[in-house]
């Protein structure tokens, strides 16, 4: 579990952030076939399709229905997928109606939740997880790519308890956004570099971090303070003595080593009245901060909070009500971290902060400043997890990834003609799923 950013390819000046530290979907490619960049591809068997799926093969169009629907790959393809969430009523500005877009190698198993929402998950083999493990930018140094891979293996195999044989399947899923780590699929377009993060992949193939015989724990975030913490500290679990507090020198090149946010009195009042924190229309005209604690005044009312329930209000509402004005500065979340002093002036409230993410395990970031001063993979590792180093473990042959849920409807379409859908095989073309009592899917 961790902070980051997702694996977006666009603007130079947003890159080097936005691919270390927070979540999102990768892009698709939207339109035509598509062939695949990955450097390698397996044709991941078909999940077993539930005993009510009762397949309607006809000619054109096809249609079947069931509470899980599988959907096999042609051989060396993929699908693009397609998905739309519930409309909820919002108060923001320009709500934000999350949408799934990507592109994934392997099988697909689509389910109708209880509440006729769909959720979709991928089944792939094991090399194909960590070619799409979205996490850093595949510019970056041979080293602090490898440290990467290798954190990124050995997390997920500790996450999902995997003590099986070399190739066998892995069979409890693990999640693709950042309350795990980040799974993009197949990015589209390929950024740039993208083969030097396959590489990694495949020369560090096996190479896991240990404590004792099982795969460590091991979490990673963006960018620090200036420390890491204790895993204690930060999750409340019981210490590991592989996430000890460490001091962190490196890793100054990150965007977020440190950022400041100015917050005017008028922008501050519209947050906290969202937030229930101000009450009426009356502006904020001043503030006292005193350690963590700020008293607000204004129009006869006063008002004190402390600086975590500051954040909270200005992280939730700043984007939702002032969306052209949060987050500042490119800053990826109104106020990254809850590393950060307050002051006071005439005008508003200003925020001085360091780092982004939780702070435990390896910092993304200071791999990097490490690599570039030299450091091999192995000893990146070492500094960080408390002198575990790389060994051989077996690795799965497969792995299943919930790519994502509460989905209301979605289009899958295959790259090539020879996809099937519960045995039956399919000519090219899209195929438009709806949820329900059932997995509705029609051609």
């Amino acid at each position: 579990m961790r902070d980051r950013f997702p694996f977006r390819i666009p603007s130079a000046a947003l890159v080097l952030v936005a691919l270390v530290a927070a979540c999102s979907s990768a892009p698709g490619d939207p339109k035509g076939e598509t062939s695949d960049v990955r450097s390698a591809s397996t044709n991941a068997t078909v999940p077993e399709p539930s005993a009510s799926a009762t397949p309607m093969p006809g000619a054109t169009p096809f249609e079947t229905s069931g509470q899980r629907i599988g959907i096999g790959s042609p051989r060396g393809g993929s699908f693009h997928v397609q998905g739309v969430y519930p409309w909820s009523p919002s108060r923001c500005v320009r709500p934000d109606r999350p949408s799934l877009d990507a592109r994934y190698p392997g099988a697909l198993s689509i389910r109708a939740a209880d509440d006729g929402t769909l959720t979709v998950t991928v089944t792939i083999s094991f090399r194909e997880y960590l070619e799409g493990i979205a996490e850093v930018p595949p510019t970056w140094p041979r080293a602090a790519l490898e440290a990467q891979v290798i954190a990124a293996r050995s997390y997920v195999l500790s996450r999902t308890g995997w003590s099986g044989v070399e190739g066998a399947a892995l069979d409890d899923p693990i999640c693709a956004t950042s309350d795990c780590q980040v799974y993009g699929g197949i990015p589209r377009p390929a950024p740039p570099g993208i083969e030097r993060w396959y590489r990694a992949v495949r020369d560090t193939q096996g190479q896991v971090l240990l404590f004792g015989d099982r795969p460590a724990d091991t979490v990673y975030s963006s960018t620090s303070n200036g420390r890491t913490y204790g895993n204690e500290d930060i999750f409340g679990s019981s210490p590991l003595p592989y996430l000890r507090p460490i001091v962190e020198r490196h890793d100054g090149a990150s965007p977020l080593s440190r950022w400041r946010v100015e917050l005017p009195f008028d922008d501050l009042a519209t947050m906290l009245r969202a937030a229930g924190s101000w009450s009426g229309s009356a502006p904020i005209s001043s503030a006292v901060v005193d350690g963590s604690t700020i008293r607000l005044a204004g129009g006869g009312d006063r008002r004190t909070l402390d600086a975590s329930g500051l954040r909270d209000a200005v992280n939730t509402w700043a984007p939702c009500l002032l969306p052209r004005r949060y987050p500042s500065g490119g800053l990826p979340v109104s106020i990254p971290s809850g590393w950060f002093s307050l002051s006071a002036g005439s005008r508003g409230l200003v925020v001085d902060g360091r780092g982004w993410g939780h702070g435990v395990g390896m910092v993304q970031w200071g791999a990097y400043g490490k690599a570039v001063r030299g450091w091999s993979a192995g000893r990146i590792l070492s500094f960080y997890y408390g002198g575990l180093t790389p060994q051989p473990y077996p690795e799965p042959g497969s792995i299943q990834v919930v790519a994502a849920t509460g989905l209301r409807k979605l289009t899958v379409d295959p790259s090539r003609a020879g996809a099937s859908i519960d045995g039956h095989e399919l000519s090219a073309g899209k195929l438009h799923i709806s949820g329900g009592d059932a997995v509705r899917v029609s051609s």
